[in-house]
């Protein structure tokens, strides 16, 4: 039936995935052995043996594991650790709506602790203003965006659609006989086939999209072939296209990301979106503690690690911090506003 399908575990109830106590524990034990061995000598210039930035910091993602969000979360924490500007980390996943059922929690939770952060993106913007929820991202402080990245159309490597004109074609005959996985019901992903479908001559509400929490249910979904074709960030299916899992049949960028691997634009179908994702603070931190995180995210982004990190992670860069970055949300909300109403989602 055509129309949002709210996937199994996109609203699911919120669960604690953090690390415990045990864990914690050995991780110290490690970083004790680590400076026993001399090892402590590999941390960038300045920092071995020196106080770490912040002694502990708490991560929340408002999505389930696996996903985009998840990935950027877990990547400073390894690139924090071994550069050790962090002391300890506390992660908690708390997946539904595009993040929309996880921000209330984070800004009531966390209001004026400057030890914490959630990572989140393009896809909580739209996802806040389809589901026209009364905590959104002003709620919350800006940071720093961090990543930009282009979308991936992908199908099964069983499946009968070959390549995008094919796909394009079942969408052109039939839009709400090609069920297509993606991230939160208005979110990047969504927004992508609303735009292709209205490039086609439809409206997005005759599409039938089926909205997943996170990336780790959406690829589920696709390879036991419960959807025909799924859309999400190039790094959440990267793996599955290497391994022959899955087939890729466009990108969503102004360019081609991969050399063997069609952009839509480039194909006749002139759709361009990118998915950014970035860190922000609770609301209610003192400015001193604001700048001390700005200042921790300005350090991972400069170290060679980080750089390494999005190479290997398909990302590019998009660093943008504090006053300028809240510029851009102010900008990003508008238009994203601008183009759900234009495409029926909101």
């Amino acid at each position: 039936m055509p129309g949002v399908v709210a996937a199994p575990g996109a609203r699911g109830s919120p669960k604690d995935l953090g690390q415990g106590p045990g864990e914690n524990a050995m991780l110290d034990r490690r970083h004790l052995l680590l400076a026993a061995t001399g090892l402590a000598a590999t941390l960038p210039p300045g920092r071995a043996g020196a106080q770490p930035r912040l002694p502990s910091l708490y991560m929340f993602i408002p999505a389930g594991p696996g996903g985009g969000w998840d990935g950027l979360g877990r990547a400073i924490e390894q690139v924090a650790r071994q550069a050790g500007l962090v002391g300890t980390f506390q992660f908690e996943n708390v997946g539904g709506a595009g993040g929309s059922v996880g921000l209330p929690r984070f800004v009531g939770q966390r209001r004026g602790r400057g030890d914490s952060l959630m990572v989140a993106g393009s896809v909580m913007v739209g996802a806040t203003l389809t589901n026209k929820t009364p905590v959104g991202m002003k709620d919350v402080t800006p940071v720093a965006r961090m990543t930009e990245e282009v979308g991936v159309i992908v199908v099964p490597a069983n499946s009968e659609i070959q390549d995008l004109k094919g796909f394009l074609d079942a969408l052109r005959a039939n839009p709400g006989g090609v069920s297509v996985a993606g991230g939160s019901a208005g979110g990047t992903d969504h927004i992508t086939l609303g735009l292709i479908l209205k490039s086609l001559g439809h409206s997005a509400k005759d599409g039938s999209y089926v909205a997943f929490a996170g990336g780790g249910p959406a690829q589920a979904a696709i390879l036991g072939a419960q959807v025909k074709a799924g859309i999400s960030g190039f790094s959440e299916f990267a793996e599955q296209i290497k391994a022959g899992r899955m087939r890729a049949l466009a990108t969503t960028g102004a360019e081609r990301t991969d050399p063997a691997i069609p952009t839509l634009k480039e194909s006749g179908v002139d759709v361009v979106v990118t998915n950014w994702r970035g860190v922000f603070a609770p609301p209610g931190i003192r400015p001193d503690a604001r700048e001390k995180l700005i200042a921790l995210m300005t350090e991972i982004h400069a170290l060679p690690a980080w750089q390494e990190m999005l190479k290997t992670r398909d990302w590019q860069d998009a660093f943008l911090t504090g006053d300028d970055f809240a510029a851009f949300l102010q900008r990003d909300r508008e238009q994203t506003e601008a183009v759900l109403k234009e495409v029926g989602l909101a």
